[in-house]
């Protein structure tokens, strides 16, 4: 019986390491094997997601020690909008935040709290409005999925880790922040955030939310569009809140753009 039973977890362990190619190559059919569990399958993405996270602060970590090493301060697009005082405020701020907590540490932790945290608050939204929308789906389904449907920010984190360290530069601005029409009053400071926020990788994820949610809830296809077009728009509005805010406290025109 035991030989069985470790044969069981041993075949059930192969085929989530599958899921991780199949859900970004094969994502109806990953989706369906996913939604049709009934235990708690969503550790494994997650320790995926948390892992990029880390080798892309890794990455940054290193270049922003190594430009501080000679003297050199990266300096966001956004600075040019600022009066020469503020951008010096800035380089200063800069310099006094090489060490190895600021570039390595505190990113680190913050990274992990937005892959960890970000996922239970998607969960809880798609639940929430698939629910109200008709949807019989269990919440346990829908924190699987959603984990699961979170592996393109792993692909997104890997990919400018790799970027970073091959042009040896930082990556200033991301997203569709770069289309933002030029100016500094606060209509132009939350379009920096909102759109710093938005890519194909944001897309893929949406898309996939979609595949695995009609899976898990059995809705028709306009309702589960509506319930993950909605949750994206609040998760967006919310991220973007929160970097408008940090803007306007430092008084700098500079955002870091958090990801769901």
């Amino acid at each position: 019986m035991a030989e069985i039973a470790l044969e069981t977890i041993r075949r059930e362990r192969q085929i989530r390491r599958k899921w991780l190619i199949s859900v970004l190559t094969r994502p109806s059919e990953a989706f369906a094997q996913i939604a049709a569990q009934t235990d708690s399958v969503w550790i494994l993405p997650l320790l995926v997601i948390s892992i990029a996270a880390l080798i892309n602060v890794a990455a940054s970590g290193w270049l922003k020690q190594a430009a501080a090493a000679v003297g050199e301060v990266p300096i966001p697009p956004e600075l040019q909008y600022l009066p020469p005082e503020q951008q010096a405020q800035y380089i200063q701020a800069v310099q006094a935040t090489t060490g190895p907590v600021f570039v390595y540490v505190f990113p680190a932790l913050k990274s992990l709290m937005l892959v960890w945290f970000g996922w239970l608050l998607v969960s809880g939204f798609v639940h929430l409005l698939l629910t109200i929308l008709g949807g019989r789906g269990e919440l346990g389904t829908m924190v699987n999925i959603v984990a699961w449907a979170g592996l393109p920010y792993a692909l997104r984190d890997l990919v400018r880790a790799g970027a970073m360290l091959t042009s040896k530069q930082l990556i200033q601005t991301t997203g569709l922040a770069g289309f933002t029409p030029a100016g500094d009053g606060n209509i132009s400071l939350f379009l920096i955030s909102a759109l710093a926020l938005i890519d194909i990788y944001l897309i893929w994820h949406s898309v996939l939310l979609v595949i695995g949610t009609r899976a898990g809830s059995k809705l028709s296809l306009v309702r589960t569009l509506t319930g993950i077009l909605v949750t994206v728009l609040l998760a967006l509005a919310l991220q973007a809140s929160i970097g408008y805010g940090a803007a306007k406290l430092s008084d700098l025109r500079i955002i870091q753009p958090i990801v769901y």
